[in-house]
């Protein structure tokens, strides 16, 4: 396919696993976040609070920002940006969390020559 032929617009998918060492710190930062938007309502911000407080998945959510990841990517506009966060039990010798495992189902597909 010629570059005419192709699509625009690429789908970048990205998975990321943190550690919250200090969800206070993290809670305070997101109550911050919060309360520093200007177009929040009231009754919103009164509900955004209460869910960082209470969940520090949802924390995070408020702190994160697709659009921060790509601003400075030359030749790119972000069309549309959805994200979302939980909480999750991890271990890094489990398989499930290999990040590796798709290219490696991908090279298993593969015939010898």
């Amino acid at each position: 396919m010629s570059t005419s032929e192709t699509s625009r617009f690429v789908r970048l998918r990205v998975e990321v696993v943190l550690e919250i060492d200090d969800p206070e710190e993290l809670t305070r930062a997101a109550v911050g976040r919060i309360d520093a938007d200007e177009f929040l309502p009231e009754d919103e911000r009164v509900h955004a609070r209460s869910a960082v407080h209470d969940d520090s998945a949802e924390a995070l959510a408020y702190l994160v920002e697709p659009f921060d990841l790509v601003k400075e990517v030359p030749g790119i506009e972000l069309v549309q940006a959805s994200w979302s966060s939980e909480e999750v039990d991890f271990d890094p010798d489990a398989q499930e969390w290999d990040l590796d495992e798709e290219d490696e189902a991908d090279t298993d597909d593969e015939e010898p020559e």
